[in-house]
């Protein structure tokens, strides 16, 4: 497949220029249109906007609105619209598209980009294929039920006629675009590259380095921006003396950042940067600063005085968020097991840190960025530099990694403000230490679990608490319980069979940025339940497998009617993307089978299982692990099965599912952000490191066939590898570790 991954913005005009259609080609675009396959209507909101165009060149373009970090996006759309389409491979470029509110949502994150696109994408592929047709109808008079579409050719079976895409390309722009009810869309059985393992088309560039991330971006005349965040949160500049750091070779100025008041959204966290020709000696002069700072309120944060408190309050009762049954108010002692589970401050830690480049000039800024969100990214610069947002125009370079980070951009706001302040292009690199000590974190949690036991100790009454800073805080000043839509992630959406089962959620103030991280609230909450079921079943003296089938029920669709809350399921309609008991059997099965086939564990060993649904897929992971005498742990094995519904591309869903057992194990083993008086303890990959090649497991992923409608997949493989990881180290050792990261008890 060819591959063009120059971030320019193109008009209709432009695109048939670009390949050369001097006399018009078929481009489908919104300007004009009430429904076209750029306006991909969600709802009258949100519109997905994807620009299709076939060129006299015999090409097929396509402009993808999401950004491109490794997970294929870019890939995944060109296949679905290849497939209705009828286009060889071969001749389909990707242009990546740039902010622009004709996309509708440009997010990159919450695991929806096929999901919530899937049929609007077959619908616009249809569409072009329908004019293409009729254009060759017109051509050879015959009817458009007599001819068909492949290998971006049209042909007529009966006289033996066939035209290229290109051939057809301007006949085809002249025809009237058909109604999506008129649209024939091909079955499953008719896929061609839905389905198909295709390389992404990034590929060769990503591996000959010439692919462009944020970081490789140059602008003429461009300096280079190191920023000084405040080292607690809340905090700003008292005083500076820059003196040193103006002395520094190559440093041209050094201009402070004010910070925002009130909830800190996606503004800067304010500062003091040192401008300079080369990034080196922007970091040097960095160094020279000497900044005094004011108090904030958050300058006695300690995070384990934070969590004893967390853990504390969800020992006691709290908000009511579901009821199932009637509430259980006798827990005898002799008939109860509890427990609390923890997770520690997470940070993101892509291996590209944020990045930025900023052009602001008497007409507007141009910006550069490696962003999750491109329209935010506009939105923001445009509010922080007092433009419209037309004004703004936003270059989509590939992120190397994002997790959530790159969604949130404020590191583009800075470049913009400095390149302001300066006259010039800046480009801003957060460092490794920027990034770890002032990002966006995880929240620190803490969950309580308590089941009464009836017979065969089977747990009749469930209770359960969640504790944790909202993500709303970032969004609202004083935000101090858990938003109901966090709670969704993994905590009250677990169909639990019991006769009696309480959902509920206590108060937490935020003392730092809180953000979304990949699987976002999945991560504690399945940890949490995951942990948990694995108790239930060493207390019943059962196989965890089998103590989650008989948790979960009979076949059935759950949709959680009268229990108190009003289910989001990641946005989606519950009869489209039901919480399906046959399909978390299915994932439990296909584990289960696969651990058999590897056989019993060993001496020192165990196996660890979790299931889990979440952006509504439904994976089970089991791990095989070892403890040595001297306390050393080695994964061994990892097994993941994953239903995610139709799959556009197994390569990409293998490899997600792969990456998402390395990220958990991450997480799970070593994963930590300390707060000592206010300030993150951490600084970089020595304390706060990664997975290594020889900590990593055999991993093997069972993707199971499904006809259901795509579902998640970047996300849904993270949240049941952490409890999948304490219960196999119970299983090998009888240690319960009931607080993460397992580096606290054991060597990693």
């Amino acid at each position: 497949m060819s591959s063009f991954t120059a971030t320019q913005n193109f008009s209709r005009r432009d695109v048939l220029k670009l390949f050369g259609a001097a006399g018009g080609g078929l481009a489908l675009g919104a300007s004009g249109l009430g429904w076209s396959p750029m306006v991909m209507a969600q709802s009258a909101e949100s519109r997905l906007n994807l620009f299709i165009a076939i060129g006299e060149d015999n090409k097929v373009y396509l402009t993808c609105h999401r950004s491109e970090m490794g997970q294929g996006i870019r890939t995944g759309i060109a296949q679905v619209l290849a497939d209705e389409l009828g286009a060889d491979w071969d001749n389909v470029v990707v242009v990546q598209g740039l902010a622009d509110k004709r996309y509708g949502s440009q997010n990159t994150d919450g695991s929806r980009s096929i999901r919530k696109g899937f049929d609007k994408m077959r619908e616009m592929g249809a569409m072009a294929r329908t004019m293409l047709e009729q254009a060759a109808a017109d051509k050879w008079q015959v009817s458009i039920t007599e001819v068909s579409t492949s290998n971006n050719r049209v042909s007529h079976a009966r006289s033996g006629q066939s035209a290229s895409f290109g051939d057809l390309a301007l006949a085809a722009s002249k025809v009237a675009i058909p109604d999506v009810e008129s649209l024939t869309l091909k079955s499953p059985q008719e896929y061609t590259h839905i389905g198909a393992s295709h390389a992404i088309v990034d590929m060769q560039d990503m591996l000959t380095g010439k692919a462009q991330y944020g970081y490789d971006v140059q602008v003429d005349g461009m300096l280079y921006g190191s920023i000084t965040r405040p080292p607690v949160f809340g905090s700003e500049v008292a005083k500076v003396d820059d003196s040193a750091a103006r002395k520094v070779a190559g440093v041209v100025d050094v201009i402070q950042l004010s910070a925002t008041q009130g909830a800190p959204m996606f503004h800067p966290l304010g500062g003091v940067a040192v401008i300079a020709t080369n990034s080196w000696s922007a970091l040097e002069g960095r160094k020279a600063l000497k900044i005094e700072w004011t108090d904030s309120s958050n300058d006695d944060h300690d995070s384990q005085a934070y969590l004893s408190l967390l853990k504390e309050r969800v020992s006691q009762p709290g908000k009511l968020m579901r009821q199932q049954g009637k509430e259980v108010t006798d827990w005898p002692a002799d008939r109860t097991i509890s427990a609390l589970y923890s997770v520690p401050y997470l940070a993101h830690a892509p291996m590209e840190a944020p990045s930025a480049t900023a052009n602001v000039t008497p007409d507007g800024c141009e910006m550069w960025a490696s962003t999750q969100t491109p329209q935010s990214a506009q939105q923001n610069v445009a509010a922080a530099l007092g433009l419209k947002e037309e004004q703004v125009k936003v270059n989509v370079t590939l992120l190397g990694g994002g997790f959530g980070r790159k969604s949130k951009p404020d590191y583009c706001v800075e470049a913009a403000l400095l390149s302001k302040k300066a006259g010039k292009p800046i480009k801003v690199c957060w460092s490794r230490e920027d990034e770890i000590q002032n990002g966006y974190l995880h929240a620190i949690s803490a969950q309580f679990y308590q089941a009464k036991l009836g017979p065969n100790n089977m747990p009749e009454a469930i209770l359960q608490r969640s504790g944790f800073p909202t993500i709303g805080s970032t969004f609202s000043e004083g935000a101090d319980h858990p938003a109901s839509w966090e709670l969704d992630l993994g905590f009250v959406d677990v169909p639990l069979a019991v006769k009696s089962l309480r959902c509920e959620a206590v108060k937490a103030l935020a003392h730092t940025r809180i953000g979304w991280m990949r699987s976002v609230c999945n991560i504690q909450h399945a940890f949490g339940i995951g942990s948990f079921v694995d108790e239930l079943a060493v207390k019943a003296n059962k196989p965890c497998t089998v103590m989650w089938k008989e948790l979960l029920g009979e076949v059935r669709h759950e949709t959680f009617a009268n229990q108190v809350f009003k289910y989001g399921n990641y946005g989606e309609d519950l009869a489209r993307h039901p919480v399906d008991i046959a399909r978390y059997r299915g994932v439990i099965d296909a584990v289960e089978h696969a651990m058999e086939k590897a056989g019993a564990a060993g001496h020192n060993q165990g196996w660890g299982f979790a299931v889990h649904r979440s952006f509504t897929a439904f994976v089970a992971t089991a791990l095989l692990v070892e403890v040595s005498e001297g306390k050393q742990l080695k994964v061994l094995k990892a097994i993941s099965a994953i239903d995610a519904g139709t799959v556009v591309n197994p390569d990409r869903v293998k490899s997600q599912t792969e990456g998402a057992v390395m990220f958990g194990l991450s997480l799970a083993m070593m994963g930590e952000i300390d707060f000592k008086e206010g300030k993150v303890v951490q600084s970089n990959f020595h304390d706060y490191p990664m997975l290594r090649m020889p900590q990593c497991p055999d991993i093997e992923t069972i993707l199971i066939e499904s006809d259901a409608p795509p579902a998640g997949v970047g996300e849904p493989g993270v949240p049941p590898v952490a409890p999948s990881l304490t219960n196999a180290i119970f299983a090998a050792s009888a240690m319960r570790i009931r607080d993460l990261p397992v580096s606290k008890r054991l060597k990693v």
